[in-house]
C-alpha cells in the first residue's frame, strides 16, 4: 500500500528565473504546456491503476505552479479537483518557488483540494542559491515554509547536492536548515549538467566540476541518515526519474536510475564497516531484511571481497523483521 503520484508536468511556466542547471522539458521529457483535457484524460487512464494504494495523488510538477497566471492555476486545478472529490486521489500536490507561496496562492490552493505544497530551495546557502541564478534567498525558503505550515498543507521540500560554487559541507549544512523546518517529506537531487544550460558553458569551460557517483552516492548516504534516522522525515526521491530526453541531453554529473539504491547501498556498507571495528577478523553471517541484500551486493559492489582480503569471512541471511537499512552480525 505504496504512496503513489501521477505526474503531470508544467515546465517552466510561471518561473520567473532561468537556474544554472534548469531546463525542465529536458528533464521530464514535456515541452508543451498540459491543457485542461490531459489533466482530466490523465486522471481517467490512471486512476484504476492506483485504485488500492494508501494514498494517490495527482501531483503538478516541474514548473513553479503558483507564479503560474492564476487563469491557467484554475483550469488545471478545475480539471483535476473532481477525481479527488470522487476519491479516485486522495489529493493534489503541486511543486513551486520558495518566494511564490503568499496567502492568496494558497487560498487558491485550498479551494482546490491541493492536500501538498513543495518547495524547490535548492540551498540554504545564499552564495550558492546567487551563483546558480536562483533568484532567491534562504529566508524565503523559511518564510515560504511558514506559510505552508501555517494554511495546514503538508510541506515538502527539495534540495539539490553538488551545485555550482557548492561543497559537501554546504550541502550537509542545507539538509540540516531544512530538517530544522521540520518538513513532511524531503526529496534530494543531485545536480547533473544539461545540454544548452548556463551550467553545461560553466562545464565546458572548466570553471565546474560535477560530483562523480562515488562522491553522490557518499553523501546521499548520509542525507539518508539525516533525514530519516535522525529526524524522522520521509525521503521520498532521490535523483531524477529516468527518462529518454534526460539521457538524450546528459552531458555530465551522477545521474543513475538507481540512485537511492546505491545511497541506501552506501548506508549499510558504512555501518557494516562500523560494526566491524570492534571486532576480530573472523567467519560472520550477516542478517539483513531480504530487500535489502541486492543494496549492498549489486551494482558491482565488491565490499563483501574486500573485507574478506582482511580476514572476515561474512555470508549473509535474510531476517524478515529487520528494518530495511538495520544490519545484525552473529559471530561463527
Amino acid at each position: 500500500m505504496k504512496h503513489a503520484n501521477l505526474s503531470i508536468f508544467v515546465p517552466h511556466v510561471g518561473c520567473p528565473h532561468r537556474c544554472s542547471f534548469c531546463d525542465q522539458g529536458k528533464i521530464s521529457g514535456t515541452q508543451s504546456l498540459p491543457s485542461a483535457e490531459t489533466v482530466r484524460q490523465l486522471c481517467r487512464e490512471q486512476a484504476p491503476r492506483l485504485a488500492g494504494r494508501r494514498e494517490a495523488e495527482i501531483a503538478f510538477f516541474g514548473g513553479s505552479f503558483t507564479a503560474v497566471d492564476r487563469a491557467y492555476q484554475e483550469e488545471l486545478l478545475r480539471a483535476a479537483a473532481p477525481f479527488v472529490e470522487s476519491g479516485d486521489f486522495s489529493g493534489i500536490r503541486v511543486s513551486t518557488r520558495p518566494d511564490a507561496v503568499d496567502n492568496e496562492a494558497l487560498r487558491l490552493l485550498h479551494a482546490y483540494h491541493v492536500t501538498a505544497v513543495e518547495l524547490g530551495a535548492q540551498s540554504m546557502d545564499d552564495g550558492v542559491l546567487n551563483a546558480n541564478r536562483r533568484g532567491h534567498l534562504a529566508r524565503d525558503v523559511v518564510e515560504g515554509a511558514r506559510k505552508v505550515r501555517e494554511q495546514g498543507f503538508s510541506l515538502g521540500l527539495q534540495m539539490m547536492t553538488g551545485l555550482y560554487s557548492s561543497t559537501p559541507q554546504k550541502d550537509l549544512e542545507t539538509a540540516q536548515r531544512l530538517a530544522d523546518l521540520h518538513p513532511d517529506t524531503v526529496r534530494v537531487y543531485p545536480t547533473i549538467v544539461l545540454r544548452r544550460t548556463r551550467l553545461a558553458q560553466l562545464w565546458a569551460a572548466g570553471a565546474y566540476r560535477p560530483q562523480d557517483l562515488e562522491e553522490a552516492v557518499e553523501l546521499g548516504a548520509r542525507l539518508l541518515e539525516l533525514f530519516e534516522e535522525e529526524h524522522g522525515i520521509p525521503v521520498i526521491r532521490m535523483g531524477l526519474h529516468a527518462q529518454a530526453s534526460l539521457e538524450q541531453n546528459y552531458l555530465a554529473g551522477p545521474w543513475h536510475p538507481a540512485f537511492r539504491e546505491l545511497c541506501e547501498g552506501g548506508v549499510l556498507r558504512r555501518r557494516l564497516k562500523t560494526a566491524l571495528q570492534s571486532l576480530p577478523p573472523g567467519r560472520y553471517l550477516l542478517w539483513m531484511h531480504p530487500r535489502s541484500v541486492s543494496k549492498l551486493t549489486g551494482h558491482g559492489d565488491r565490499t563483501l571481497d574486500r573485507l574478506g582480503e582482511q580476514g572476515y569471512y561474512i555470508k549473509i541471511r535474510p531476517k524478515e523483521d529487520l528494518q530495511r537499512l538495520e544490519l545484525e552480525l552473529e559471530e561463527v
